[in-house]
């Protein structure tokens, strides 16, 4: 009896697993909808179109970007989070919903780690910090000490509360053990026209978009915040090297699927996300965003997901940052 029911709980259970593996070995059945959590035009919207066509035309099926903005990314996050697990949704996250929001929001419907299949990094970009020429500093060393001669004095645009280039700059406030005053703003747009016309002293911003008025003289680029310098700007020294070592900041893409994804299918999509930064056409359109492709296995993104969401974490606490 027992064999018999060894036997019988065996073939239900091979049953039961059928379509799943069917369904694994056939990915992708249907166009896969790859969802971004902001409007058209910003850099997270461009490297999610960039990269489409070539996942399209790899896995024989359309890849549809679709915008599901609000809330951070939160609003696009959770549409995933609560999408079938079959790889036909999926997500292009960037740092500040991937590993800052959690620390923000204090009613997260999801969780990075467990809700989501992290699938691979793609996107590794440098943010630059910039000041308006009528302020005396050269050099990051220049601007430390003139910030602790007039405290509260100085202020800093940022995208908005919470965001990447906020946080960049209170990473840089603690590091530096300076005061300098938060200005936030409705998008990067609005505070680069500011900072321009000189009613901001200095902001953190994606080097693809503060690089053109740098090289036009409207500002003055003090340092690049990764650790190592960005390719489309050698000449611009890292934070780190001109005068506070050890800051290191790096603004990132990736892509996830819902947690309870087959694991096949997450590494089909990983390897063919590999190949497609490797692919010369997409090299050249994310450097000429400013963006340096990075792929990694699911393992090596969840170990990296891990030490960004603690850092952060950190840098919010410690700041007292705040959603305004």
């Amino acid at each position: 009896m027992t064999l018999r029911l060894c036997r019988a709980f065996i073939i239900v259970s091979l049953i039961v697993a059928m379509p799943c593996v069917a369904l694994a070995q056939a990915y992708p059945t249907k166009a896969i909808h790859l969802i971004v959590g902001v409007p058209p035009g910003g850099t997270t919207d461009v490297i999610a179109r960039l990269i489409s066509p070539k996942l399209s035309a790899q896995l024989g099926q359309q890849v549809i970007v679709e915008n599901r903005a609000g809330a951070g990314g939160n609003i696009g996050a959770e549409f995933v989070v609560k999408s079938p697990p079959d790889g036909h949704t999926i997500y292009l996250g960037p740092i500040g919903t991937m590993s800052i929001n959690s620390s923000l929001y204090p009613h997260m419907t999801w969780d990075t780690l467990r809700d989501f299949a992290p699938i691979s990094q793609l996107t590794s970009i440098p943010q630059m910090l910039v000041v308006h020429p009528s302020v005396p500093a050269n050099d990051v060393g220049q601007l430390i000490a003139l910030a602790k001669s007039r405290p509260g004095q100085l202020n800093f645009a940022s995208a908005s509360a919470g965001s990447a280039t906020h946080l960049a700059a209170e990473l840089f406030k603690s590091m530096s053990g300076t005061n300098i005053v938060h200005i936030p703003y409705k998008g990067s747009g609005p505070a680069m026209i500011d900072l321009l016309g000189g009613q901001v002293s200095m902001m953190f911003e994606q080097i693809v978009t503060a690089l053109p008025p740098v090289r036009q003289g409207k500002l003055r680029a003090l340092g690049v915040t990764t650790l190592k310098r960005s390719p489309v700007a050698m000449d611009i020294p890292t934070i780190a090297e001109a005068g506070l070592p050890g800051y290191d900041v790096t603004t990132w893409h990736g892509l996830f699927a819902p947690a309870a994804t087959p694991r096949n299918i997450v590494n089909r999509l990983s390897n063919e996300t590999a190949k497609a930064l490797q692919s010369k056409d997409i090299n050249e359109k994310f450097l000429a965003q400013g963006a340096d492709p990075v792929s990694s296995t699911p393992e090596q993104f969840v170990a990296f997901l891990k030490v960004e969401i603690a850092k952060w974490a950190k840098v919010v606490k410690e700041s007292g940052a705040k959603l305004e």
